[in-house]
């Protein structure tokens, strides 16, 4: 058996993680579009939260990576619309549509793609409705864009000290090799799919949160940086808590990208009922950390804790409150 990882080793494997340093993309990116999460739609969320009447219109868009879309292109496509309706919950809303962008060397390499946005669309009852084809080209690229509507949101901005952190992933599923994929979708019943996207706007609708994130390609620990620095908080993980397979190894865990699976700050007397919605349909949920006052992101093991970011130091996106400071010194 593999003797667990320190602390400090571990943290700083996250750090240095290809998934955490591809978020700190961002922040280059908002730097030259002069984007700081002050903006008239404020920006760092998992969508554009456009204020239509009585609620919000929601915006995403999700590009895939090249080798992703070559080594597993169904799953690529069928993960076209399942991460944008996933932003979509995590903002407290329900999908309308999505359109795509297609890149394939001939239509044989596009049909697979194509195939699986196809049936996830069906899955979700989310309803593709355009897009953009090129399958004249030397390699398959995909882009997937989605428009929703909130009620009430659930942002990246309004986490707060004396929150709890809570996670909800669904366990119920395997990893998509060679990827760190957790895949618990593509089986499941179709009308459970949808029942379980219903919990995040009905917990938004609630009043039982209202600062959420879905964990991405980051996993655990970069999704809640993300957080924090969005909400200017500091956020420390018990990694103890955090549920996750028996069989998967912590490091891999924490660097995962589940099909299901959010970040939700809660007050400390709501933090019953949300994990029960949760439970009740056979998702795991728990308290797995703590939100404070501050600037940096860190993980404790019950005997020692180690900063992964510290966003005085470095910013990671680049938006949000704890970003606005360092814009401003570059500006």
């Amino acid at each position: 058996m593999t003797a667990p990882l320190a602390i400090s080793t571990l943290a700083e494997r996250l750090r240095r993680s290809s998934g955490i340093a591809a978020k700190s993309d961002i922040a280059s990116v908002a730097k030259l579009l002069g984007l700081s999460g002050d903006d008239i739609i404020p920006v760092g969320d998992d969508c554009a939260a456009i204020p239509d009447g009585d609620g919000y219109l929601l915006f995403a868009i999700e590009g895939f990576m090249n080798e992703f879309v070559a080594g597993d292109p169904w799953f690529a496509g069928w993960c076209g619309a399942m991460v944008n309706i996933s932003d979509i919950a995590a903002m407290g809303g329900r999908p309308i549509a999505v359109v795509n962008a297609i890149w394939a060397d001939g239509e044989a390499n596009a049909a697979p793609v194509l195939a699986g946005l196809k049936d996830a669309a069906k899955a979700y009852h989310v309803p593709v409705v355009g897009g953009h084809t090129n399958i004249r080209t030397d390699r398959g690229q995909l882009s997937v864009a989605i428009l929703g509507r909130a009620n009430r949101l659930l942002t990246s901005f309004d986490a707060e000290p004396g929150d709890a952190l809570i996670t909800a992933i669904d366990l119920r599923g395997r990893y998509r090799e060679p990827f760190s994929n957790w895949e618990a979708a593509t089986d499941a019943p179709h009308a459970r799919l949808r029942g379980d996207l219903e919990l995040l706007p009905a917990i938004a609708e609630a009043g039982l949160s209202c600062a959420a994130k879905d964990i991405s390609q980051g996993g655990i620990v970069g999704t809640a940086a993300m957080l924090a620095e969005c909400s200017g908080v500091a956020i420390d993980i018990d990694i103890g808590s955090i549920p996750k397979p028996a069989e998967v190894a912590l490091e891999r865990w924490l660097l995962t990208f589940p099909s299901f699976g959010y970040l939700l700050s809660v007050k400390p007397w709501n933090v019953a009922e949300t994990i029960a919605r949760f439970a009740g349909r056979g998702i795991a949920a728990a308290t797995i950390g703590s939100i404070s006052q501050g600037s940096r992101v860190s993980i404790s093991d019950g005997a020692a804790s180690e900063t992964v970011w510290d966003f005085a130091q470095q910013p990671l996106i680049g938006t949000g409150k704890l970003a606005r400071p360092a814009m401003e010194a570059v500006a």
